[in-house]
Protein backbone atom coordinates (compact mmCIF):
# COMPACT_ATOMS: atom_id res chain seq x y z
CA UNK A 1 0.00 0.00 0.00
CA UNK A 2 1.27 3.73 -1.03
CA UNK A 3 1.42 6.00 2.60
CA UNK A 4 3.37 8.62 1.42
CA UNK A 5 2.83 11.61 -1.20
CA UNK A 6 6.04 11.59 -1.91
CA UNK A 7 5.81 8.15 -3.27
CA UNK A 8 6.97 8.55 -6.80
CA UNK A 9 3.95 7.31 -8.62
CA UNK A 10 1.82 9.88 -6.23
CA UNK A 11 3.78 12.59 -7.68
CA UNK A 12 3.65 11.64 -11.10
CA UNK A 13 -0.12 11.75 -10.48
CA UNK A 14 -0.02 14.74 -9.05
CA UNK A 15 1.84 16.24 -11.99
CA UNK A 16 -0.66 14.95 -14.53
CA UNK A 17 -3.40 16.81 -12.35
CA UNK A 18 -1.43 19.96 -12.29
CA UNK A 19 0.33 20.31 -15.16
CA UNK A 20 -0.72 20.62 -18.97
CA UNK A 21 2.88 20.00 -19.85
CA UNK A 22 3.18 16.86 -18.27
CA UNK A 23 0.30 15.21 -19.97
CA UNK A 24 1.48 16.43 -23.33
CA UNK A 25 4.69 14.97 -23.18
CA UNK A 26 3.77 11.62 -21.60
CA UNK A 27 0.36 11.51 -23.60
CA UNK A 28 -1.12 9.86 -20.52
CA UNK A 29 -4.23 12.12 -18.03
CA UNK A 30 -5.68 10.70 -14.96
CA UNK A 31 -9.83 10.11 -14.54
CA UNK A 32 -11.30 10.17 -11.16
CA UNK A 33 -14.48 8.11 -10.25
CA UNK A 34 -16.09 5.07 -10.63
CA UNK A 35 -17.51 5.49 -14.00
CA UNK A 36 -14.88 7.10 -15.67
CA UNK A 37 -12.30 4.17 -14.62
CA UNK A 38 -14.83 2.15 -15.39
CA UNK A 39 -15.43 3.10 -19.01
CA UNK A 40 -11.44 3.28 -19.66
CA UNK A 41 -10.27 0.59 -22.52
CA UNK A 42 -8.21 -1.97 -21.66
CA UNK A 43 -5.46 -0.11 -24.11
CA UNK A 44 -5.27 3.03 -22.49
CA UNK A 45 -5.21 1.57 -19.25
CA UNK A 46 -2.01 2.37 -17.48
CA UNK A 47 -2.37 2.88 -13.35
CA UNK A 48 -5.23 2.83 -11.24
CA UNK A 49 -4.70 4.02 -7.62
CA UNK A 50 -7.69 2.85 -5.12
CA UNK A 51 -8.41 4.86 -1.78
CA UNK A 52 -8.14 1.79 1.07
CA UNK A 53 -11.81 2.61 2.53
CA UNK A 54 -12.46 2.08 -1.25
CA UNK A 55 -10.78 -0.77 -1.15
CA UNK A 56 -12.23 -2.44 1.99
CA UNK A 57 -15.70 -1.24 1.26
CA UNK A 58 -17.88 -4.84 0.39
CA UNK A 59 -20.18 -2.73 -1.52
CA UNK A 60 -17.46 -2.22 -4.46
CA UNK A 61 -16.12 -5.29 -4.40
CA UNK A 62 -17.71 -6.39 -8.18
CA UNK A 63 -16.01 -2.35 -10.01
CA UNK A 64 -12.44 -3.84 -8.03
CA UNK A 65 -12.69 -7.33 -9.38
CA UNK A 66 -13.65 -5.93 -12.84
CA UNK A 67 -10.76 -3.40 -12.86
CA UNK A 68 -8.13 -5.77 -11.13
CA UNK A 69 -9.33 -8.31 -13.92
CA UNK A 70 -8.68 -5.33 -16.54
CA UNK A 71 -4.83 -4.23 -15.37
CA UNK A 72 -4.17 -7.98 -15.46
CA UNK A 73 -5.08 -7.81 -19.29
CA UNK A 74 -3.57 -4.37 -19.93
CA UNK A 75 -0.24 -5.25 -17.65
CA UNK A 76 -1.38 -1.93 -15.90
CA UNK A 77 -0.40 -1.08 -12.19
CA UNK A 78 -3.00 -1.69 -9.23
CA UNK A 79 -2.10 0.05 -5.92
CA UNK A 80 -3.95 0.50 -2.93
CA UNK A 81 -3.27 4.21 -1.67
CA UNK A 82 -4.07 5.50 1.97
CA UNK A 83 -6.92 7.68 2.51
CA UNK A 84 -4.99 10.91 3.45
CA UNK A 85 -2.29 10.67 0.48
CA UNK A 86 -5.18 9.52 -2.10
CA UNK A 87 -7.10 12.78 -0.69
CA UNK A 88 -3.94 15.24 -0.82
CA UNK A 89 -3.32 14.44 -4.58
CA UNK A 90 -7.04 14.57 -5.65
CA UNK A 91 -8.53 17.15 -7.74
CA UNK A 92 -11.61 16.88 -6.21
CA UNK A 93 -12.84 18.22 -2.71
CA UNK A 94 -14.47 14.88 -2.10
CA UNK A 95 -12.40 12.27 -3.78
CA UNK A 96 -14.52 9.46 -4.97
CA UNK A 97 -11.85 6.87 -3.95
CA UNK A 98 -10.50 5.52 -7.24
CA UNK A 99 -8.55 7.45 -10.17
CA UNK A 100 -6.32 6.04 -13.26
CA UNK A 101 -4.03 6.85 -15.40
CA UNK A 102 -4.91 6.38 -19.47
CA UNK A 103 -3.43 6.62 -22.48
CA UNK A 104 -4.60 9.79 -24.53
CA UNK A 105 -6.71 8.95 -27.62
CA UNK A 106 -5.56 10.11 -30.93
CA UNK A 107 -7.31 10.91 -33.93
CA UNK A 108 -6.32 12.33 -37.50
CA UNK A 109 -8.67 14.82 -39.25
CA UNK A 110 -10.22 12.66 -41.43
CA UNK A 111 -11.68 10.43 -38.59
CA UNK A 112 -13.93 13.37 -38.11
CA UNK A 113 -15.46 13.83 -41.46
CA UNK A 114 -17.85 11.31 -42.55
CA UNK A 115 -18.81 12.29 -46.32
CA UNK A 116 -22.60 13.70 -46.32
CA UNK A 117 -23.06 13.43 -42.05
CA UNK A 118 -20.04 14.99 -41.70
CA UNK A 119 -21.36 17.43 -38.35
CA UNK A 120 -18.75 18.84 -36.85
CA UNK A 121 -18.24 21.70 -33.58
CA UNK A 122 -15.26 23.84 -34.30
CA UNK A 123 -13.73 26.16 -31.30
CA UNK A 124 -11.40 28.91 -31.10
CA UNK A 125 -10.02 29.70 -27.80
CA UNK A 126 -12.56 28.58 -25.48
CA UNK A 127 -11.01 29.28 -22.24
CA UNK A 128 -13.46 27.44 -19.61
CA UNK A 129 -12.59 23.91 -18.85
CA UNK A 130 -16.56 23.04 -17.99
CA UNK A 131 -17.75 24.69 -21.20
CA UNK A 132 -15.33 22.42 -23.21
CA UNK A 133 -16.41 19.58 -21.52
CA UNK A 134 -20.10 20.17 -21.78
CA UNK A 135 -20.04 20.82 -25.25
CA UNK A 136 -17.56 17.72 -25.58
CA UNK A 137 -20.59 15.56 -23.77
CA UNK A 138 -23.73 17.36 -25.76
CA UNK A 139 -21.55 16.92 -28.51
CA UNK A 140 -21.81 12.89 -27.92
CA UNK A 141 -25.33 13.47 -27.43
CA UNK A 142 -26.27 15.69 -30.82
CA UNK A 143 -24.14 12.97 -32.47
CA UNK A 144 -21.26 14.53 -33.86
CA UNK A 145 -19.11 13.28 -35.98
CA UNK A 146 -15.90 15.62 -34.09
CA UNK A 147 -14.86 19.07 -32.33
CA UNK A 148 -11.96 20.85 -33.89
CA UNK A 149 -9.78 23.04 -31.82
CA UNK A 150 -7.06 25.81 -32.08
CA UNK A 151 -3.95 25.35 -30.19
CA UNK A 152 -5.35 28.20 -27.16
CA UNK A 153 -8.26 26.34 -26.66
CA UNK A 154 -8.06 25.52 -23.36
CA UNK A 155 -6.41 21.65 -22.31
CA UNK A 156 -9.21 19.02 -23.09
CA UNK A 157 -7.23 16.67 -20.70
CA UNK A 158 -7.49 19.53 -18.30
CA UNK A 159 -9.42 17.55 -14.94
CA UNK A 160 -12.07 19.83 -15.10
CA UNK A 161 -12.94 18.97 -18.55
CA UNK A 162 -12.26 15.37 -18.40
CA UNK A 163 -15.20 15.54 -14.95
CA UNK A 164 -17.60 17.97 -17.53
CA UNK A 165 -17.53 15.28 -20.57
CA UNK A 166 -18.65 12.52 -17.84
CA UNK A 167 -16.81 9.80 -20.24
CA UNK A 168 -17.68 11.32 -23.46
CA UNK A 169 -13.77 12.00 -23.95
CA UNK A 170 -13.54 8.28 -24.43
CA UNK A 171 -15.76 8.34 -27.13
CA UNK A 172 -15.77 12.06 -29.41
CA UNK A 173 -13.13 12.36 -31.92
CA UNK A 174 -11.30 15.52 -31.61
CA UNK A 175 -8.62 17.53 -33.88
CA UNK A 176 -5.86 20.21 -32.34
CA UNK A 177 -4.99 22.40 -35.60
CA UNK A 178 -1.89 24.44 -35.49
CA UNK A 179 -3.81 26.83 -38.11
CA UNK A 180 -7.20 27.10 -37.52
CA UNK A 181 -7.97 29.16 -40.65
CA UNK A 182 -5.77 26.35 -42.94
CA UNK A 183 -8.25 23.88 -41.67
CA UNK A 184 -11.16 25.75 -41.92
CA UNK A 185 -10.37 26.25 -45.74
CA UNK A 186 -9.49 22.15 -46.47
CA UNK A 187 -12.54 21.47 -45.01
CA UNK A 188 -14.79 23.76 -47.57
CA UNK A 189 -12.50 22.18 -50.55
CA UNK A 190 -14.29 18.89 -49.39
CA UNK A 191 -18.02 20.16 -49.29
CA UNK A 192 -18.43 21.07 -45.79
CA UNK A 193 -20.50 24.54 -45.14
CA UNK A 194 -19.54 26.18 -42.37
CA UNK A 195 -21.38 28.34 -40.21
CA UNK A 196 -20.31 30.85 -37.75
CA UNK A 197 -22.66 31.87 -34.51
CA UNK A 198 -22.16 35.31 -35.03
CA UNK A 199 -24.47 38.45 -33.65
CA UNK A 200 -24.14 40.00 -37.23
CA UNK A 201 -25.99 36.75 -38.40
CA UNK A 202 -28.81 38.42 -40.94
CA UNK A 203 -30.55 34.53 -40.34
CA UNK A 204 -31.67 32.44 -37.48
CA UNK A 205 -29.94 29.52 -36.42
CA UNK A 206 -33.20 27.71 -37.52
CA UNK A 207 -33.51 28.73 -40.96
CA UNK A 208 -30.54 27.39 -42.11
CA UNK A 209 -30.00 23.95 -44.09
CA UNK A 210 -27.94 21.51 -41.85
CA UNK A 211 -29.11 18.55 -43.62
CA UNK A 212 -25.63 18.15 -45.24
CA UNK A 213 -22.00 17.64 -44.32
CA UNK A 214 -21.87 21.09 -41.82
CA UNK A 215 -19.44 22.50 -39.27
CA UNK A 216 -20.27 25.32 -36.47
CA UNK A 217 -17.68 27.59 -35.33
CA UNK A 218 -18.18 29.05 -31.38
CA UNK A 219 -15.67 31.51 -30.11
CA UNK A 220 -13.99 32.68 -27.38
CA UNK A 221 -16.65 33.10 -24.00
CA UNK A 222 -15.53 36.96 -24.17
CA UNK A 223 -14.93 38.23 -26.83
CA UNK A 224 -16.26 35.79 -29.74
CA UNK A 225 -15.17 34.75 -32.87
CA UNK A 226 -12.33 36.68 -33.83
CA UNK A 227 -12.95 38.65 -37.34
CA UNK A 228 -10.47 36.46 -39.21
CA UNK A 229 -11.58 33.16 -38.01
CA UNK A 230 -15.42 34.56 -38.68
CA UNK A 231 -14.50 36.13 -42.13
CA UNK A 232 -14.02 32.44 -43.51
CA UNK A 233 -17.16 30.83 -42.24
CA UNK A 234 -19.74 30.06 -45.43
CA UNK A 235 -22.76 31.65 -43.37
CA UNK A 236 -22.90 33.91 -40.27
CA UNK A 237 -26.51 32.34 -38.21
CA UNK A 238 -27.56 34.18 -34.81
CA UNK A 239 -29.47 33.12 -32.24
CA UNK A 240 -32.57 35.34 -31.61
CA UNK A 241 -32.25 37.06 -28.16
CA UNK A 242 -35.00 38.55 -25.59
CA UNK A 243 -34.97 40.84 -23.33
CA UNK A 244 -31.70 42.50 -22.71
CA UNK A 245 -29.60 39.90 -23.47
CA UNK A 246 -26.92 39.82 -25.86
CA UNK A 247 -25.20 36.57 -25.70
CA UNK A 248 -25.57 33.28 -24.60
CA UNK A 249 -23.18 30.79 -23.06
CA UNK A 250 -20.54 29.95 -25.67
CA UNK A 251 -21.88 25.39 -24.69
CA UNK A 252 -25.22 26.63 -24.44
CA UNK A 253 -24.59 28.25 -27.75
CA UNK A 254 -22.92 24.88 -28.78
CA UNK A 255 -25.72 22.45 -27.69
CA UNK A 256 -28.24 24.85 -29.81
CA UNK A 257 -26.84 24.88 -32.90
CA UNK A 258 -25.56 20.90 -32.87
CA UNK A 259 -29.02 19.51 -31.45
CA UNK A 260 -30.79 21.53 -34.49
CA UNK A 261 -29.07 20.19 -36.97
CA UNK A 262 -29.61 16.70 -34.87
CA UNK A 263 -33.16 17.68 -35.52
CA UNK A 264 -33.39 18.50 -38.75
CA UNK A 265 -31.20 15.20 -39.64
CA UNK A 266 -33.98 13.10 -38.03
CA UNK A 267 -36.38 14.12 -39.79
CA UNK A 268 -34.74 13.23 -42.72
Amino acid sequence: MITSANNQQMKQVSLLLKKSKERKNTKTFVVEGPRMVVEASVKSLKAVYVAESYENNPENKAVLIELKTKCEKANATYEVVADNVFKSISDTQTPQGIMAVVVMPEYSMEQLLDGDNTHLLILESIQDPGNLGTMVRTGEGAGVTGIIMNKTTVDLFNPKTIRSTMGSIYRVPFYVTEDLGATMKELQKQGISLYAAHLKGQHSYDEEDYTKACGFLIGNEGNGLSDEIADLADTYIKIPMEGQVESLNAAISATLLMYEANRQRRKK
